[in-house]
């Protein structure tokens, strides 16, 4: 079944680019991996949010991607950069 998921970040005014910068990596990753069907980074028009999605063959293969994307270390590390907490939501499809 596949898996999905959307994530909701928050970064500081001063860091956007550089999240932006930050999120297309981690999506990179997300895509060199084998059953990453798609990885996009998304921003509000706003500019006060990122959002990030991905789609997965399956479960298992949305936890190895995440397993190699944890290897990122500071690129995935919440930090002072972010305003308030990542809200990740997690999908099945139906």
């Amino acid at each position: 079944m596949p898996v999905g998921f959307v994530a909701f970040h928050y970064p500081r005014p001063e860091h956007f680019e550089g999240f932006v910068a930050r999120a297309h990596k981690v999506g990179e990753t997300f895509q060199s991996r084998a059953g990453c069907l798609s990885a996009e980074v998304w921003a509000t028009p706003a500019g006060d949010a990122v959002v990030t999605t991905g789609r997965f063959e399956s479960e298992a293969a949305y936890h190895a991607a995440l397993t190699a994307v944890r290897g990122l270390g500071e690129v995935v590390a919440f930090d002072e950069r972010e305003l308030k907490p990542r809200n990740v939501v997690i999908l099945l499809s139906r």
